[in-house]
Formats: structure tokens, sequence, C-alpha cells
């Protein structure tokens, strides 16, 4: 599981509070990687607890207070050596393209509006993460960690692409053979 190098990266790139993280994963990081609130917090107790990262000290003592953490030499030594390793990639899983094979047998009822529900929800994420890209990425930020910032942007951006051709495509077919 990911998570933890997910949280990893959002620290190194910013010490953060575990609300701070959660603002972020749901504007930044969660165009490729998505976590609860809950997760997040219980992944940084772990965290802190293996001694990859740690509580920054207050600045002025009071209850209730969110604490901010940063990662430590060995929560970075960890990302490094998570980053270097090789990974295979994993196999589509997707209940959209499973209960088409399943209306295949028992029949479209409502298939249909769900799949325009669908290519509507990818449209706007689409034209959310194509603002993304105009507002954070404009021509002459030409850093390796732009670059790098920008595929993975750019990867969300052809996702998206493509399921908005594939939806589009299937319900013509589907219209066509109705």
């Amino acid at each position: 599981m990911s998570l933890p190098h997910a949280i990893l990266t959002a620290l190194l790139e910013k010490p953060s509070s575990g609300l701070e993280l959660t603002r972020r994963f749901d504007r930044s990081i969660g165009y490729f990687w998505s976590a609860t609130h809950q997760q997040i917090y219980r992944e940084l107790g772990r965290l802190e607890r293996d001694g990859l990262i740690r509580a920054l000290p207050s600045q002025r003592a009071a209850r209730g207070q969110k604490k901010e953490y940063e990662v430590l030499p060995a929560g970075r030594g960890e990302l490094a050596r998570w980053t270097a390793a090789s990974q295979d990639p994993k196999p589509l899983r997707d209940t959209l393209l499973l209960r088409l094979r399943a209306a295949a047998v028992v029949g479209t009822d409502g298939i249909e509006d769900d799949l325009r529900r669908h290519l509507a929800l990818h449209t706007a994420q689409l034209a959310e993460y194509e603002e993304i890209e105009r507002r954070d990425f404009p021509p002459g930020r030409d850093t390796m960690e732009d670059r790098l910032r920008h595929v993975v942007l750019r990867a969300g951006i052809d996702l998206e692409t493509f399921w908005t051709q594939w939806l589009t495509r299937t319900l013509e077919e589907l219209d066509d053979a109705g």
C-alpha cells in the first residue's frame, strides 16, 4: 500500500498538520491518490511510531492545538528506497466495466443513464485537471521537479480524456444498437 509514501511525499514538500494533509489530498494529490481524513490520521500515527516522521515542537502549549509533522531522515530514506524500487503495473479493476459485462447477460436497464452520469463526472474532472494545468504549469516552468509534477497531472488528463472518449463511443454504439 502506498498511502504512507504519499504522506511522506506531501510532508517533504511541506510540513503539515493532518487537516492540512487532508486538504492537500483533496486539492492536488487526490487527482492520482485519494485518502480519507481517518486514513491519513491513522497513517500519521504509524509513521510517527515507526520513526519516519515527528510532530514539530509547538510554538505555544495549548490543548487541542493541531500537530504539524515533518519527515525524519529515516522517512526520507524509506521514500527514496520505495521510489527507486521496481513495481509492476496494476491490472485494471473497474466496476463499470464489470457491470457492462453483466448487463450483457441480465439486461441493460439503467446502464445508459449511468454511462451518461459517468461521462458527466469524467468531463468535469477533465476540466478541473486542465484548469490546474493552466494555473500551475505556465510556459517556462521547466525544473525537473516541475516536469515530474506536470507529467503526473498529464497522466490524470490523459486518463480522463480516455474515459470521456470511451464513454462517448460506448453511448453512441448503444444508441445505434437500440
